[in-house]
């Protein structure tokens, strides 16, 4: 499942449920203009291929992840949006000179707003089903 993945994309896994997170993979693919990254929730089967892979505990980690197959790597939390940003053209990708800071300081922003992303944001009943158009962009 995991090697199905193309070496020249980058896999964006999210949380499904989360207002914040489906707005924030549509902002990506409206502006992913290399064509660079796929998605798919956290809660799919391939989200939780990768978590066992890299044996990350959800429970603990309440982040986006960005598996990147050429180099069989994963980021996460701030690190894994600022190398999104960095691949989406200008003005987004100014975003990623913040990868100079010291992850605990990204980290803890980061962690602030994950904390209170469903009473700030809201939340879904279940994950997002994309459009016919967008299909091509998500695993499973």
């Amino acid at each position: 499942m995991i090697s199905e993945i193309p070496k020249d994309k980058q896999l964006i896994l999210f949380d499904g449920v989360c207002n914040l997170c489906n707005s924030s993979v549509l902002y990506v693919i409206k502006r992913d203009k290399k064509n660079k990254f796929l998605f798919a929730p956290l809660q799919s089967d391939i989200g939780d291929a990768i978590k066992k892979k890299f044996n990350i505990n959800t429970e603990q980690t309440d982040s986006i992840l960005l598996y990147n197959p050429e180099k069989d790597s994963l980021t996460y939390k701030s690190t894994a949006a600022l190398l999104v940003a960095k691949n989406l053209g200008f003005p987004t990708c100014i975003l990623s000179v913040f990868l100079i800071l010291p992850v605990f300081a990204r980290n803890w922003v980061y962690n602030y707003i994950a904390k209170h992303r469903y009473q700030w944001y809201g939340r879904k009943e279940s994950c997002m089903i994309p459009t016919p158009e967008l299909k091509s962009k998500f695993l499973e």
